[in-house]
């Protein structure tokens, strides 16, 4: 009895620790924000020709210029593949 207690805690265990290393894989995003910050730059220095799209692990990215108002922006719109979360940035040129 009490070896199958102990066989059950440790697979309820990995089990949770498996879904915990699982949720922070998929919010982890850093690799993500550092393409987007590069592709940012190279859309204000004007290296980056817009529109410009482009696949970057699971993710579809896609830079624009638009102009609101009187102001010029950046957006840059990222959506995962998978998970269709979408995350969009947007920077007013000087």
């Amino acid at each position: 009895m009490a070896t199958v207690l102990i066989i059950v805690i440790f697979m309820v265990s990995s089990l949770v620790l498996n879904n915990i290393f699982l949720g922070y894989a998929n919010r982890d995003t850093r690799l993500l924000d550092n393409r987007i910050r590069e592709l940012e730059y190279r859309a204000i220095s004007g290296t980056l020709k817009t529109p410009y799209d482009e696949t970057y692990e699971n993710w579809a990215l896609e830079v624009t210029k638009k102009v609101q108002a009187k102001d010029s922006m950046v957006v840059i719109t990222a959506k995962n593949l998978n998970t269709d979360k979408t995350y969009i940035k947007e920077r007013i040129l000087e």
